[in-house]
């Protein structure tokens, strides 16, 4: 390593101003910081609270990461080998069969499980990775910017919310313009106004509907339809609300349930959260505020004398580890670029995110999640809810000084 390590410094002069590669330090950087690590300390937005290193920041929450990323891999194996053991079928045709035939379908196995969920979660996770590596190379030999390693989290995030059988070009097509216009035309990292892996999927969802909703997009089995508890509450009467779920409260919790990649299970996210909150990552304010804020909402509409669907009738302890709500706690609304900053102001951002969930979830019968919408609705909020926390400061010490 010493000799690798003084050959790429040796290297470097061609990279650094009036050099004959000038114009291609970034690339160098990035290639350099990826083997050896970066001595740099962060000066400016989004971390700027100590000495700490961006790398770090990063390397935490991408090992937060592993638990989601773990069951987005054995979920979605499992999900698929219990579709194949009942329908019969012996496995999926082409490239993926030849790896199934491998292991086998069965759903009792752990490799069979982590092989098969890897032949969808993997194209997926390389595709996003590929296209928006690209897109950041672009910018940055524009800028002259160094790469950063906050893509290696954004790109996991995205993935981890796509449902398995979405097609690789809407896959290229997202990542490519939630970067582009959440992102790099505000100038880069520590300047997106909304969270760039949530503003991907938001496109997608809206682009084309019929690859991100439905009832056929979350097992990866041809032919095989499978709603996520959230959508079979939303179509179920209130007197048997929890019965349509499918699923008891501990399968919710564990994730053994159809639904996103990396999304289903909340014990994983509470695992990664655990690791944020003890290393100081992730705001624990915003965590704490949107989950009092969800229980709020859901406890309020579970109160009511007459529900008017499934979804009202869901106690509030349920609504906690369905859909998306546990990983858009703890690893979306707490960006630390597009959250708000101050600590009144992370206390009304996190409360708000919360009941906007838990209101868009139960009062819009056509879109039963909530999670990806409120987020960014917060995100575009945090900048007003820090500008009247500050006002307010600001007057309170010109009172108290007369």
């Amino acid at each position: 390593m010493k000799k690798l390590s003084s050959f790429m410094e040796g290297l470097g002069r061609y990279f650094e101003p009036g050099g004959r590669w000038e114009r291609w330090y970034p690339l160098y950087e990035a290639f350099d910081s990826f083997l050896f690590g970066s001595n740099q300390t962060t000066k400016t937005a989004p971390h700027v609270r100590d000495s700490i290193d961006l790398k770090r920041i990063m390397t935490t929450v991408l090992v937060a990461l592993i638990p989601c990323t773990f069951m987005a891999l054995w979920n979605t194996g499992y999900q698929a080998n219990l579709a194949l053991q009942a329908m019969g079928l012996e496995g999926p045709e082409g490239w993926r069969g030849a790896i199934m035939a491998l292991t086998g379908c069965n759903p009792a196995s752990l490799i069979s499980n982590l092989l098969h969920g890897s032949v969808y979660f993997l194209p997926i996770y390389i595709v996003t990775m590929l296209v928006g590596s690209f897109w950041e190379g672009v910018f940055n030999i524009i800028r002259g910017h160094e790469f950063s390693e906050a893509f290696l989290v954004t790109g996991l995030l995205f993935t981890l919310t796509l449902p398995p059988t979405i097609p690789l070009w809407q896959v290229a097509f997202g990542v490519s313009v939630g970067l582009v216009f959440a992102k790099e035309v505000f100038g880069g990292v520590g300047r997106n106004f909304m969270n760039p892996a949530l503003a991907s999927r938001a496109f997608i969802y809206f682009a084309y509907p019929a690859q991100i909703t439905g009832d056929k997009i979350w097992t990866a089995v041809d032919g095989m339809t499978g709603a996520t508890p959230l959508g079979s509450a939303a179509m179920a009467a209130p007197a048997s609300a929890v019965e349509s779920l499918g699923y008891s409260w501990s399968q919710l919790f564990i994730g053994t349930i159809p639904g996103s990649l990396g999304e289903t299970s909340a014990l994983a996210c509470f695992l990664g959260g655990a690791l944020l909150l003890i290393t100081r990552i992730a705001p624990w304010r915003v965590i704490v505020s949107m989950l009092a804020g969800g229980v709020a909402a859901s406890t309020f509409f579970y109160l009511q004398a007459d529900p008017a669907s499934g979804i009202h009738a869901i106690p509030p302890h349920y609504h906690i580890v369905l859909g998306g709500f546990a990983f858009g706690m703890i690893f979306m609304a707490t960006d630390p670029v597009s959250a708000a900053h101050t600590r009144i102001g992370q206390w009304v951002y996190g409360a708000l995110t919360g009941i906007l969930c838990i209101v868009i979830r139960v009062a819009n019968p056509a879109y039963p999640e909530g999670v990806m919408l409120a987020i960014l609705l917060g995100n575009v909020s945090a900048p007003l809810i820090d500008y009247f926390v500050l006002q307010a400061n600001i007057k309170r010490r010109m009172i108290r000084h007369g």
